[in-house]
């Protein structure tokens, strides 16, 4: 995705540690993969790619996701597959260190898959250096007769790390979810929530209130509420954003009307993602090209969107210490070189 931007900003963001902290594996699914099982419908990447492309609604964008996604994801080992090319191009390709990623429970539903398989299939897909960290993302109403036995056991699946609501945001929550998340939790799993993109505000309180977690997938909404941006801001939580999907979901007008930087000065955490670039034709680097052509971040500002990512990386103490200390030499040398630069 092309944006215009100093070559030596772009040096910057290519060199700064990352990570990816909002990435749902069925929507990252590698296009070649794609082309592999559909060539004739996919010949070439979809139009969605464009840079100007937008969806006139989420269910146009749930639909044309979950019709590529399910050409592929029907088996454990595609998993596998999809995952490791996704975490390689992020190591290799994007500077990243660190991963959370979710797989849909409704898909698990859908194929009749092994949902343990699936979360180990993924995590065993990091190469050497990578962290990775799996959730499931259970629908709003995904919970119900024929999924409750599975979604129970998986409170106690192995490489499940945590729980996540995914899903059409106006759908009502039924009310087993307040409890199972608490009892996510009391098991060890970390809990988060999408909300703040389709159904505002008031829905980005709920999670944290009700449902009690403190990352929230999106939140962006949340800068139309100056009482929630006070409540994230006064418990800590995090906004995993990802500016390229809500400009191409219409969730902002375009890409100068993002709210991050409103939202950071406001002293709400963000972070930046990817979401689903299956479907927006994104890759990390141009979340933080978009901030600093469109945002306009400077360069600190971009290491300060970096570094949040690190802060809250579901890692030990000492780790996060060490991370954090490398991040911040690396940082202060690639501020300086980029100073210099701009000078010559």
């Amino acid at each position: 995705m092309d944006f215009d931007l100093d070559p030596a900003v772009r040096r910057f963001i290519r060199n700064l540690p990352k990570t990816e902290t909002h990435l749902h594996i069925e929507g990252a699914l590698p296009f070649e993969l794609l082309h592999r099982v559909e060539p004739e419908k996919y010949p070439e990447p979809p139009a969605c790619h464009a840079k100007d492309h937008r969806y006139r609604s989420f269910a146009e964008f749930e639909t044309e996701l979950l019709t590529m996604a399910g050409h592929w994801y029907t088996s454990p080992e595609r998993y596998h597959e999809a995952a490791r090319l996704v975490f390689d191009r992020l190591v290799y390709r994007e500077n990243v260190h660190y991963v959370e990623t979710s797989f849909a429970s409704g898909m698990v539903e859908f194929h009749h898959l092994d949902g343990p398989a699936v979360a180990e299939a993924v995590k065993s897909a990091a190469p050497d250096g990578l962290q990775v960290r799996v959730f499931m993302g259970i629908h709003h109403d995904g919970y119900h007769e024929a999924t409750r036995g599975w979604i129970e056991e998986a409170l106690g699946w192995k490489h499940l790390d945590g729980i996540d609501l995914h899903g059409t945001e106006p759908t009502p929550v039924g009310e087993w979810a307040a409890d199972y998340w608490k009892r996510a939790r009391d098991a060890g799993k970390f809990t988060k929530a999408h909300a703040g993109e389709f159904a505002g505000p008031e829905f980005v309180r709920w999670v944290v209130e009700v449902l009690g977690v403190n990352r929230v997938q999106h939140g962006v909404r949340s800068i139309e509420d100056l009482e929630v941006v006070r409540l994230l801001a006064d418990q800590d939580v995090t906004l995993d954003t990802c500016p390229i999907s809500n400009v191409k979901l219409q969730v902002v007008p375009d890409y100068d009307a993002h709210p991050i930087r409103r939202l950071m000065e406001a002293g709400v955490r963000c972070t930046v993602n990817t979401d689903d670039p299956i479907t927006f034709g994104n890759v990390l680097s141009d979340e933080y090209a978009m901030l600093a052509a469109a945002g306009g971040f400077d360069p600190a500002s971009l290491a300060r969107v970096a570094r949040a990512g690190f802060e809250i990386a579901l890692v030990s103490e000492e780790e996060r210490a060490r991370w954090l200390a490398d991040f911040d030499r690396i940082a202060e040398q690639e501020l300086a070189r980029v100073t210099n630069l701009r000078k010559v």
